[in-house]
């Protein structure tokens, strides 16, 4: 006998609650009369029931199999029947035969086989263009495009949304390599979901590939054995569910790809070779659902996890792969390897016998026998037996043993005893109840997963309740059927949903990050989103989700299904985000990044400390930066592909300087994609430059006219429309000061009390509130005297001169609002809130985003920076502007023609995953940022500034700089640092900011306050509570 290798994972430590089960949650209401389907104790006698339910597919998914309930009876000494969803026998042979991916039936994988005799039943348009010009389908392959492309119009159909307009006889004409192009192969019912909400966020750039023909691979020139992928013919998605059937020339180039990789109808072996070393982004590969589909691997990987509950297993595995070998024990599961199959009984009898007796059991009257493995995905074989039954479940595992081939198992596994829950008031007549939840997480930012939708199915107890059979239902009216109708309970559940789904993920991604690209199937091959499939059982006297199993399309298509009965719009409906919007965001931002590698990008400015995320940021990207800067010495200096060293400070210059520098560019033979600047310094040459090097930017004259304060607002002033707002409504009266006689003018022309600034200022350095003439005079000779050039306070715009202007003071809230245009279009907008000042300077305080104003005013913000951007002429790039919101609506404070400063480009990528130095890059080089259309926060955050002037002890001491650097290591705050050196001085910047975040802006605030009175950042002289007022 061969002597097998065994790993013993033992049970977690005490204190930890074990969960030893597998089943879907049962539930025993009272008052349930035995019956055939709920059997008295007398009727125990073992017995077999076969299923052949089958999926759209032909096919019986393998979490569906796991949601066939048991009706117990009602005292524990007593065991329910088995049951069996494959015959255990010879005739195994038959419907269990070999299916490696390289063998598989169906129309894409090898094959042989039309499609099922499906019915739609509806009416549209036969005489459509489904065939492709240049790829001719067979027979079989062309009844599946036909059937598929029935099936998308009876989806649509019944989702109330039209039918397809066929263009296909006009092909469109894009620009290949500069678009996003999202592309699906797949089921159009699995994937409806992701292909509306991508209608909606990006129109017309996701597709949906009826057949593998649609597709091209071409070798990509200098990456050795990737291709591109391009689309000739596509059905493409728009807002308002409308799609059109068209054809390409040239074809598009995809900047993702998703495609569906089950057995049976849909992508198959086709689909895999097509996903495998692109170039592009991919969601999926036949190498990483070779993995996800193990069950043993996805549940050693999940036990590790210490957030996710698993059922207690006993694995024989034949020759596993490396992943099971050795490792971390894992609670609940031992793991046995197998180097041989022959003669095992006496091993598979000790193991099934101390595991069928041992504690991690828990109060599980049942266990289920059942094969783990690639092959057995889809269609799968399990029995069940009662606990006390050892040579059964011995006989069974040594028949199994039989059909493994190499890195296969045989897994014993607990099954969940039902749990009772207290109906409240009489129960209801019928059957009992059985209950599944699938939950969808997506990866988002930084890796990071996000749970995006939980789904439920509820059916009888007797019957097997799988995806594709039972009608979804939210997690809120699952559990109210079920006698769970608290909102603290639901809202319980949720979280402990959330938190598994999230952990199971995670852990996906990590096993992810240690595998090669040949292992994952290509370079970009990721996990970009999980169905987790849970069942509910006791542990501790509460309810919790028990990880059975990790899938992809089956929860998709569940969550879909739901969102189906809302698809079309209808009166009275509050809109809910669409459990694919968080995956759709994520192709949006992979795709950016995949448009962006390589680019050549010349950068005038390098900044100072509170741009260092820049460099970071450029390398992640793939960027190739050039950098022109004034600072010989420049850190930045040695972190960019070409450094020149030129004075950008002599505005006076600024045409002679794009000259210059145009000239600089040639001589070194930079082949630029583009050109952009976030400095304020340098906004005007990099507009002049761009116009000298023919690369996209706004006109210098818009960046001239918003670039100076008094201007700005004399401008639209004039803007008097049509269309209707005008500009001219958002702007406020203003004079400009270029001596002391101009002051005695603006007094006259401008209400006072008023505010006296810097014409070409930055940081709010030298904003004063000014009361009457007299503090007007002693404010403008102040700064004619301090801040007279470039040396007396770097970095704020005294290379402009030290012109100042008087403006009308505005009463309001203060916002920013920073924006995204291409092409005179607003694609991104994002709010947030400022708090108030200490007056009679205007230094920031405090902020908070996502705003918390109501979405009317939102809007109103929104609009009110778009047109006043449009009125100056901006319509290419980021830019932030500064608003207050009066009680007669918006008022411009001013625009900064370029990406914000401070914290809010930091701010903005945490919680909405959007990065406005991309977006900018993006831009520069004449593409349409790929940003979604409606992002929603993920969180909210809550900050406040520190002063040298009113924190220079504490930061001196207890508050170092290392001392916060290691709280936002830790997670416990965000530190955006802004100034290099604790230097004080009368005409001062915000050194940092000190930012918590939290569920809600309430929690956010409260955990800000208690850590500025922890870290002595709160003060009499500087109220913190004061300054987080405005966002309650």
């Amino acid at each position: 006998m061969v002597q097998p290798a065994v790993h013993c994972f033992l049970p977690p430590p005490p204190g930890a609650p074990h969960i030893p089960f597998t089943k879907h949650f049962h539930l025993h209401v009272p008052g349930v009369q035995p019956s055939s389907s709920n059997p008295a104790p007398s009727s125990l006698v073992p017995r077999t029931v076969s299923t052949q339910g089958q999926d759209s597919r032909g096919l019986i998914p393998l979490g569906d199999l796991m949601c066939l309930l048991l009706t117990l009876p009602k005292t524990h000494h007593f065991c329910p029947p088995q049951l069996s969803l494959d015959p255990l026998g010879p005739e195994w042979d038959c419907p269990l035969g070999s299916k490696d991916l390289e063998e598989e039936e169906g129309p894409w994988g090898g094959g042989s086989g039309l499609p099922p005799p499906g019915f739609f039943p509806g009416s549209w348009s036969h005489e459509v263009g489904l065939d492709c010009k240049g790829s001719p389908e067979g027979a079989e392959a062309r009844a599946w495009t036909v059937y598929y492309y029935s099936l998308l119009q009876s989806c649509l159909q019944q989702a109330g949304l039209p039918e397809t307009q066929d263009r296909s006889q006009v092909p469109r004409t894009g620009c290949p390599g500069a678009e996003v192009t999202l592309c699906i192969l797949g089921s159009p019912c699995t994937f409806l979901s992701v292909l509306l909400e991508g209608g909606v966020q990006s129109p017309g750039n996701m597709l949906l590939c009826l057949s593998p023909a649609w597709l091209t691979k071409v070798p990509a020139p200098g990456q050795p054995g990737e291709a591109a992928l391009l689309v000739s013919k596509a059905v493409s998605f728009h807002p308002g569910g409308l799609t059109f059937l068209d054809d390409f020339v040239p074809p598009r180039r995809a900047t993702y790809f998703l495609a569906g990789l089950g057995l049976g109808p849909g992508p198959g072996r086709e689909a895999a070779e097509l996903a495998r070393d692109l170039t592009c982004p991919t969601g999926a590969s036949a190498e990483l659902a070779r993995l996800l589909e193990d069950r043993l691997l996805t549940r050693r990987l999940l036990a590790q996890q210490g957030d996710v509950a698993v059922p207690a297993t006993l694995a024989f595995t034949y020759k596993p792969p490396a992943l099971l070998r050795g490792g971390d024990a894992s609670p609940g599961l031992r793991l046995v390897e197998l180097n041989g199959k022959e003669g095992q009984e006496t091993l598979v009898k000790e193991e099934v016998g101390a595991f069928l007796h041992s504690e991690a059991l828990g109060d599980a009257l049942q266990v289920a026998v059942k094969l783990s493995g690639w092959r057995w995905r889809g269609r799968q074989a399990l029995r069940l037996y009662p606990r006390t039954e050892l040579d059964p479940v011995v006989d069974t595992v040594l028949a199994l043993l039989e059909k493994l081939e190499e890195e296969e198992s045989v897994l014993v596994e607990a099954v969940c005893p039902p749990a009772r829950l207290p109906f409240p008031g009489s129960p209801p007549p019928g059957p009992e109840l059985a209950l599944r939840i699938c939950a969808v997480v997506c990866r988002t930012q930084g890796d990071r997963p996000l749970l995006s939708k939980v789904v439920c199915g509820v059916g009888r107890g007797d019957r097997p309740l799988r995806h594709q059979n039972s009608l979804p239902r939210t997690l809120e009216v699952a559990l109210a059927q079920c006698g769970l109708g608290e909102a603290s309970q639901v809202t319980d559940m949720r979280r402990r949903v959330k938190a598994a789904a999230e952990a199971a993920l995670a852990a996906v991604l990590a096993l992810e990050a240690g595998l090669s690209a040949e292992q994952r199937g290509g370079r970009q091959a990721r996990t970009d989103f999980l169905g987790v499939d849970f069942v509910l059982t006791v542990a501790g006297r509460a309810l919790t989700p028990v990880a059975l199993e990790l899938n992809g399309g089956l929860c998709l298509e569940a969550c879909g299904a739901l969102e189906g009965l809302w698809a079309a719009p209808r009166p009275g409906l509050v809109a809910e985000e669409a459990a694919a919007a968080p995956l759709v965001e994520t192709m949006l931002r992979r795709s950016a990044r995949y448009l962006m590698e390589g680019k050549q990008l010349l950068l005038l400015g390098a900044g100072g400390v509170s741009k260092k995320f820049v460099w970071e940021a450029a390398r992640d990207y793939g960027l190739k930066l050039h950098l022109v800067e004034s600072d010989p010495n420049h850190f930045a200096s040695q972190l960019v592909q070409t450094f020149i060293h030129f004075d950008v400070t002599e505005h006076q210059r600024d045409e002679e300087n794009a000259r210059l520098l145009a000239e600089l560019v040639r001589a070194r033979g930079l082949q630029l994609d583009g050109c952009f600047s976030y400095w304020d310094d340098c906004l005007v040459l990099t507009a002049l430059l761009c116009q000298e090097l023919g690369l996209p930017c706004s006109p210098p004259a818009a960046m001239r006219l918003a670039k100076q304060k008094s201007r700005t607002q004399l401008h639209l002033l004039c803007r008097h429309g049509p269309p209707w707002p005008a500009p001219s409504l958002y702007a406020v009266p203003c004079c400009p000061l270029e001596s002391e006689a101009d002051v005695d003018k603006a007094v006259r022309q401008v209400p006072l009390p008023g505010v006296m600034k810097l014409e070409f200022g930055a940081g709010a350095v030298g904003v004063r509130l000014v009361e009457d003439a007299p503090q007007c005079h002693e404010h403008f000779s102040r700064i004619a005297r301090d801040l007279q050039g470039e040396a007396d306070h770097p970095g704020i715009g005294l290379g402009w001169g030290n012109a100042m202007l008087l403006m009308e003071f505005i009463e309001g809230t203060e916002h920013d609002v920073d924006l995204v245009l291409f092409g005179g279009r607003l694609l991104a907008a994002f709010v947030s809130d400022n708090g108030p000042t200490r007056l009679p300077g205007f230094t920031e305080t405090a902020a908070c985003m996502p705003t918390g104003l109501a979405p009317e005013q939102e809007a109103q913000l929104v609009q009110a920076a778009f047109r006043c951007c449009l009125g100056c002429g901006l319509l290419d790039g980021v830019f932030n502007v500064e608003l207050k919101l009066t009680g007669a609506g918006p008022r411009l404070i001013e625009i900064n023609p370029r990406m914000g400063g401070f914290y809010l480009r930091d701010w903005i990528l945490e919680l909405y995953g959007v990065d406005l130095l991309l977006a900018a890059a993006m831009v520069a080089c004449g593409l349409r940022p790929a940003l979604p259309a409606h992002p929603r926060a993920r969180g909210h955050l809550v900050g406040i500034m520190c002063l040298v002037s009113q924190h220079l002890q504490v930061l001196s001491s207890t508050t170092s700089r290392e001392t916060l650097q290691a709280l936002h290591d830790q997670g416990l705050l965000r530190l955006n640092l802004l100034e290099e050196a604790l230097v004080p001085g009368e005409y001062e910047e915000p050194y940092c900011s000190v930012a918590c975040a939290g569920p809600s802006p309430a929690e956010a605030r409260l955990r800000l306050l208690g850590l500025c009175q922890g870290l002595g950042i709160d003060g009499p002289h500087y109220p913190i509570a004061y300054f987080l007022s405005h966002f309650k």
